[in-house]
């Protein structure tokens, strides 16, 4: 017997088997690509390639078989019948086209098995169709467990290369056709080895057979059919790839131009990506392509949910090449790129609305400034620790606390200045804060606190705590201005049964607390609110009194001692409430310091003394006071120096009265005004010399003209040694300093007697004159005075 596979090197023309070989790659290799361009078209595009892809491979299988037959040279007569060797041929062609059909079909894997498995039954229909047509003197064989083997391998490795077809890999082309070229020579090879021939000359090869000559013409041509094929599909590939490159640069140029992330996808595979996705993800370019989405969009409901529903967009996480999650909002689109159905997927970096996001409901609920919690965030939470106190019976506390002269530091140092001193009075309060307790900014430099849990003991702890710490900080400032709070406390259930309540009490303690002093704290008490109530009231009339016509001046002479004339007047301000009547200086005059409506009054009050001073046919002094509050504002020797220019006034005429008070806030920015006022011809007296912090430094340094002995020193000088003391050193030390001495408060001719005596240079007193209006001094204002003392001289 002569088995097939025991003579392969004897019996076989290892040149045929050679060619045989080369006509099946060139069949695979042109089928794959053709089946590749029929993946990437439709409709009866596809069906022409899909029929152009079935006749080189189906050609190519039948081709590769016959060549190979060609090659076997049993040494007994043989041919092969027309009939079943053409059906053989129609056989390749029509299971190879069903094959690659199923694998196009859209059933996914189950379509691609098909399809393979379809395509390997075909290669085994051609080989057995092709040897059932063989004739040979000898009776035939077979070894149904090779034959089994073969169509077996066949289906795997046809199979097999479908599946390489449909990845994304960058060679799948050339691996598909390499592993179905295996299949077609495995299932040759294989199968030729399960045939064995019995020589017998009793079996005549009938006439009608083609012999070896006219099965390797029709064998040459299906050969050139082959190449024709292949040539095809190459030609094909080429074109596509060109238009594939081309199409590629065009898109990702597009691509690149666009801000958002952007990936084009084919399957769940990136195919690719713009510089700006690129950038966002941490990958370089190349390194993403065939990248399953999934590595970067781990969260498959969302990947799902977006490649379902086209141009719905979706938040979810991408995972960077580092490892790291950033929130990106994703939206795709289906489109046709490279003639195949691709899907356009924008990608948004989230990160900054999201931080935008956070911020904004950071400062919906917090200050901005400070960082503390604001107004609405506390209100809510004092309400619901409110409601857990009613609920178990329990106490709380709420200190509501307040800057000391704030408005005095924006105005002098400046709106940058107040900022910080908010944040560190700020700082301060978080620090002294415990467990469960909560402190919030309401407002311009209005805090407060909520202590939960704590009584009166508790509360007063914390007071002291915090005033200690404000305390610290400000003695460690030795430069800009320092640090004073004052602090109202209100108790639950005492002082009130709400939140208003509570707030309402609170304020109304630190009301009190400014009021007697600053820089401490009080707690609420019964009939406190009516002070508090009043004090507002007169805060806020006293900011149209101006408007309303409501304020005067009345003028006090100022005599020199010497000549008895009057050498000036001093203009005091009054208030004549329409309601109160005469209201005290005592009471308005820190209140508009407070308030900040001092400077308003401050200047009607020098314009107005200005201009009357002005019409005087004497040239007489007037003298003006200043509040701490005017010195320290910008722009006040600007204003200084406006008022005389409209007024008219000769600047010599006008003094102004500070006291050193108002010095030591800033000495820096004191001496600066003084000495812009100085440069204007304006005269400077220190009032109230000898109380407050006088320091006779300040004397040294600052531009005075005169000073002014305040009147407590000067009742009863005449009875009272140590007052009498006072004054004598006061009058010698403005000689020795060369500046004019004026004693205020002289009430009696004794005192007089003993100012005169001790040549004290001028007065002012109840004795000289009273205030009044300046219509009670016409006499002085026009001259006479001074024509009466010249007559009798």
């Amino acid at each position: 017997m002569l088995r097939v596979y025991g003579c392969f090197v004897d019996r076989h023309d290892m040149l045929l088997v050679a060619l045989a070989v080369v006509v099946c790659s060139l069949a695979t290799v042109g089928s794959v690509t053709l089946v590749d361009h029929a993946r990437r078209s439709e409709g009866r595009i596809r069906a022409l390639w899909l029929g152009v892809a079935a006749m080189a491979g189906g050609v190519g299988i039948w081709a590769t078989h016959f060549i190979a037959m060609l090659a076997f040279e049993p040494g007994l007569p043989s041919g092969y019948a027309i009939g079943l060797t053409a059906c053989s041929l129609v056989a390749a062609v029509l299971f190879t086209g069903a094959g690659f059909a199923l694998a196009l079909d859209g059933r996914g894997p189950r379509g691609v098995v098909l399809g393979g498995a379809v395509l390997g039954l075909g290669i085994g229909a051609m080989h057995y169709g092709g040897m059932a047509a063989y004739r040979v003197a000898g009776r035939i064989d077979w070894d149904v467990g090779l034959v089994a083997v073969s169509v077996a391998l066949g289906v795997a490795l046809a199979a097999a290369a479908l599946a390489v077809a449909e990845t994304g890999w960058r060679c799948r082309q050339g691996l598909a056709a390499l592993l179905l070229s295996a299949a077609i020579c495995a299932h040759h090879f294989i199968g030729m080895g399960a045939v064995g021939i019995h020589p017998d000359p009793g079996v005549a090869v009938p006439a009608s057979v083609l012999d070896g000559r006219t099965l390797a013409v029709a064998v040459a041509l299906a050969g050139v059919l082959v190449v024709l094929f292949a040539l095809l599909g190459l030609a094909a590939d080429i074109r596509a790839r060109n238009r594939s490159a081309l199409e590629g640069d065009r898109m990702r140029s597009l691509a690149d131009a666009a801000v958002e992330g952007l990936l084009i996808c084919e399957g769940g595979a990136v195919a690719i990506v713009n510089a700006s996705f690129a950038e966002l993800s941490g990958f370089a370019p190349d390194d993403l392509a065939l990248v399953p989405l999934s590595r970067l969009f781990p969260e498959s409901a969302a990947l799902a949910h977006v490649l379902a529903e086209p141009d719905c967009a979706e938040e979810t996480e991408l995972v960077t090449a580092g490892g790291a999650h950033v929130p990106v909002e994703v939206i795709a689109h289906p489109i046709v790129f490279a003639g195949r159905p691709h899907t356009a997927i924008a990608v948004r970096d989230l990160r900054a609305r999201k931080l935008a996001e956070e911020r904004i409901r950071f400062l919906a609920h917090h200050d901005a400034l400070t960082g503390l919690p604001n107004r609405a965030w506390f209100g809510a939470a004092l309400d619901d620790a409110l409601a857990a106190a009613q609920r178990r019976g329990g106490t709380l506390a709420v200190l509501c606390l307040d800057l000391d002269r704030f408005k005095e530091v924006n105005d002098i140092f400046g709106h940058g200045a107040g900022d910080e001193m908010l944040k560190a009075v700020a700082r301060k309060i978080s620090g002294v804060l415990d467990g469960g307790e909560i402190a919030a900014r309401l407002g311009g430099d209005e805090f407060a606190m909520l202590l939960p849990d704590a009584g009166a003991a508790a509360a007063e702890a914390k007071v002291k705590a915090l005033l200690d710490a404000v305390a610290r900080r400000a003695a460690r400032t030795v430069s800009g201005p320092a640090i004073g709070i004052s602090v109202g406390v209100a108790l639950f259930p005492a002082d009130g049964a709400d939140a208003h309540a509570l707030l309402s009490a609170a304020d109304t303690a630190l009301y009190r607390a400014k009021a007697e002093g600053r820089g401490t704290a009080r707690f609420y008490e019964p009939g406190m609110g009516d002070a508090v109530r009043d004090r507002r009231r007169i805060e806020h009339d006293l900011r149209s009194a101006v408007a309303r016509g409501e304020l005067g001046l009345v003028y006090q002479p100022q005599m020199a001692t010497g000549t008895g004339m009057t050498v000036g007047f001093e203009a005091l301000l009054r208030w004549r409430h329409p309601e109160r009547g005469f209201v005290s200086p005592a009471l308005f005059v820190p209140i508009a310091e407070d308030s900040g409506a001092i400077l308003p009054i401050g200047e009607w009050v020098l314009r107005t003394a200005c201009a009357e001073a002005a019409s005087w046919a004497a040239p007489l002094r007037v003298a003006v006071n200043v509040s701490a509050v005017q010195l320290h504002a910008p722009g006040f020797a600007e204003l200084v120096e406006a008022v005389l220019r409209d007024t008219g006034i000769d600047p010599t005429r006008l003094e102004l009265e500070i006291t050193e008070t108002a010095l030591i806030r800033d000495i820096g920015r004191a001496l600066a005004a003084l000495r812009r006022l100085k440069a204007l011809g304006v005269k400077v007296a220190m009032d109230d010399f000898g109380t407050g912090y006088s320091s006779l430094s300040n004397l040294r340094a600052f531009p005075f003209d005169r000073i002014k002995i305040d009147g407590s020193f000067v009742q009863s000088v005449d009875t009272n040694p140590q007052a009498a003391a006072i004054v004598r050193a006061i009058l010698e030390l403005g000689r020795g300093l060369d500046l004019s001495i004026l004693a205020e408060g002289v009430e009696t001719a004794a005192e007089l007697g003993f100012l005169g005596a001790e040549l004290c240079h001028e007065v002012q007193g109840y004795l000289l004159g009273r205030p009044a209006p300046i219509a009670q001094f016409e006499a002085v204002t026009r001259g006479d005075e001074m024509e009466a003392v010249t007559a009798a001289a």
